[in-house]
């Protein structure tokens, strides 16, 4: 498949965030805890923070010490993936990508049973549209999510509208 204009955008954009000096999430991460929607949430999906993303461990053992039901994704052929539970013990096993994830052992959480979903992202833009990594994995899960999706963006990241296409998926709120 040829490369879009907005592909060639979207490459060239991510070679501008990772010229940035690195950001501070730290205060991100607690207002995201403090969300009514967090509160109200029993079965969560975060990721594993890897390069510029914000260290999410402290959130992950928070929420397992709420006795929230706290998943991680995997990835699986084809692009997909799925939301493995995990607990405090949980080993994880690095990716064909190299990012930490949870082994076969885990019991995968069916999308329906997800409340809410922590997205990554290298930048956002108001309307909700993230600039992820390139693979699309998120886009794929998120179409057809009915729970809440938040995305974290400080605002040097955040930008007026980023460029998108028709397979992009926006989040539900933006905390910036």
């Amino acid at each position: 498949m040829p490369f879009t204009a907005t592909h060639e955008e979207k490459r060239a954009l991510r070679a501008q965030i990772e010229r940035l000096p690195p950001v501070d999430y730290a205060p991100l991460l607690t207002r995201f805890l403090a969300l009514p929607e967090v509160a109200r949430a029993e079965t969560i999906l975060l990721f594993w923070g890897v390069g510029r993303e914000p260290d999410t461990r402290p959130v992950i053992a928070e929420l397992l010490r709420q006795g929230k039901t706290v998943a991680l994704p995997r990835c699986l052929p084809g692009r997909q993936m799925a939301a493995l539970q995990v607990s405090s013990d949980t080993v994880l096993v690095p990716s064909a990508f190299g990012i930490p994830e949870p082994g076969l052992d885990c019991p995968v959480i069916p999308k329906v049973a997800l409340d809410l979903i922590l997205v990554p992202n290298l930048c956002c833009d108001k309307e909700g549209y993230r600039l992820g990594h390139g693979g699309g994995y998120y886009d794929r899960y998120l179409r057809n999510f009915t729970g809440e999706t938040v995305a974290l963006c400080p605002a040097p990241l955040l930008r007026a509208r980023l460029p998108r296409e028709v397979f992009d998926v926006p989040v539900n709120m933006v905390l910036s």
